[in-house]
Formats: structure tokens, sequence, C-alpha cells
């Protein structure tokens, strides 16, 4: 499995793409794929019958998977986004860590 720097409930920026620029929150990260779905990034239209959930059917908005490599973490201490690095921090637990501001979270 590939390793993701980026966890549900991180805010992400992309970096590429037709939504490049735009922030938002991770939704959903699927590691085995290297993808993950970010809120407000990535909108698809989606065609649907009428079924026991969605009773008027109809076309419906909703986020596609971006792969992980076209967004990267915004740091919530200095607000910039950066890389990640990792550390150890006093009760022996690998924390991220903002390689502009230095912040561990």
């Amino acid at each position: 499995m590939p390793k993701m720097n980026v966890r549900k409930g991180d805010k992400v920026e992309v970096i590429t793409g037709k939504d490049k620029g735009k922030q938002g929150e991770v939704l959903r990260a699927m590691p085995k794929d290297s993808k993950v779905i970010v809120d407000g990034a990535a909108i698809v239209k989606r065609h649907t019958k009428p079924n026991a959930m969605n009773q008027q059917g109809g076309i419906i908005e909703k986020p596609a998977p971006i792969h992980v490599s076209n967004v990267m973490l915004v740091c919530p201490v200095c607000g910039k986004r950066t890389r990640v690095g990792h550390d150890v921090d006093d009760n022996g637990r690998r924390v991220r860590v903002c390689k502009k501001c230095g912040a561990k979270f």
C-alpha cells in the first residue's frame, strides 16, 4: 500500500488540473488507489434514475476522486500549502511536521 501524507479531515489545495488553486477538506482518503475526495473540487454530474433513496432522480453533482499527487496539504498553523515531514513527539508517537513553519500537527 502506497504511503499517503494526507488524511480524512485535512485541508488541502489542488495544485493541478481544472480545479487548480481550490482548497477544501478531504472527505475520504483511499490509500490503495492513492486517491482522495476533496469537498468542492472535481465536481462531476451523475444522471440517476429514480430509486428508493432518490425518489426524484435527475442530475446529481458530487465530488470525484483526485490523485493524491495533485493535492498539497495546507498547514493548519501557517495556512500555507506545504510538504510534510515526520518527527517523533514527547510521547513517542509519529507526528507530521510542516516544512515551512516547523509546526507539528
